[in-house]
């Protein structure tokens, strides 16, 4: 089976047709997703959506691009999210220093206080990071360091690094300090040379899936609202780079997700 650990089911663009995407996840291979907040708005729906369906499991947090009005308050209604049984992540949280706003620093304050409430919890955190790859490198080096959370050994991942798109020393960097690499449909694209590297140097065990949906579809869908039914062209991709069978990192993948979200001890 196929674990999508990061997904927007959420989003707007799934209003017309979003049952019936779900109910498509067991002939398509799909046995889970995360489906991810972004904002504080978003917080209510995504676990509303982890209540009525038994594949989704939600996690919480402020983007980057969404938290230069967030107050103090406002932690706590992420931490009270926290205790939804459902709820198996802090995310997605990070920084993003595409465009010139929010304020860098009114981002890092954001991030810092969200991995404060992760040290907290025990609770893996879901990074997004856009042209920010040594501030990132920097404030995550310490937050893993300080938490003690590594892959191996107690197998408490301190989170994945989501759509990665830095380079292969820093993935293995981040590997080492015990976070997963998320890819998804960009390692289809014909120019993501740098993703392809980083596929085929990585470990396996620090490896999980990914949409992002509805954006970033793989080929030969590019372009379209992407989905988890689209997960399969992603697989196959990476087990061509790998050198290995498609049911290989199916298995690997999912053994992976379970582990980072500590859903180890969950039958379902």
């Amino acid at each position: 089976m196929i674990f999508d650990t990061h997904a927007h089911y959420d989003d707007e663009a799934f209003e017309g047709d979003r049952e019936e995407i779900l109910a498509r996840f067991p002939e398509a291979g799909i046995g889970a997703a995360v489906d991810v907040a972004a904002t504080l708005d978003s917080i209510p729906r995504v676990l509303a959506l982890a209540e009525r369906h038994d594949c989704l499991y939600a996690a919480v947090g402020v983007h980057p691009s969404e938290c230069a009005e967030m107050k103090e308050e406002d932690l706590g209604t992420v931490r009270e999210a926290l205790q939804h049984p459902k709820t198996v992540a802090i995310g997605e949280i990070g920084l993003d220093y595409h465009w010139d706003a929010p304020d860098r620093s009114i981002q890092k304050r954001w991030f810092l206080a969200q991995l404060q409430i992760a040290k907290e919890t025990g609770k893996p955190v879901i990074i997004h990071s856009r042209d920010a790859a040594e501030d990132t490198m920097e404030i995550l080096r310490d937050f893993a360091a300080s938490t003690g959370a590594v892959c191996g050994g107690d197998d408490r991942c301190p989170g994945v690094i989501h759509c990665y798109s830095y380079s292969v020393q820093q993935a293995l960097e981040y590997v080492k300090m015990g976070f997963c690499i998320g890819v998804g449909g960009v390692v289809t694209f014909k120019n993501a040379r740098k993703l392809k590297e980083v596929v085929r140097a990585i470990p396996p065990d620090s490896l999980v899936l990914e949409t992002d949906c509805p954006y970033m579809a793989p080929e030969p869908h590019r372009g379209e609202r992407n989905s988890s039914l689209f997960l399969p062209y992603v697989v196959r991709e990476i087990a061509a780079l790998r050198n290995t069978a498609p049911e290989t990192v199916e298995e690997t993948t999912w053994r992976n997700a379970r582990r980072l979200y500590r859903l180890e001890q969950d039958n379902s």
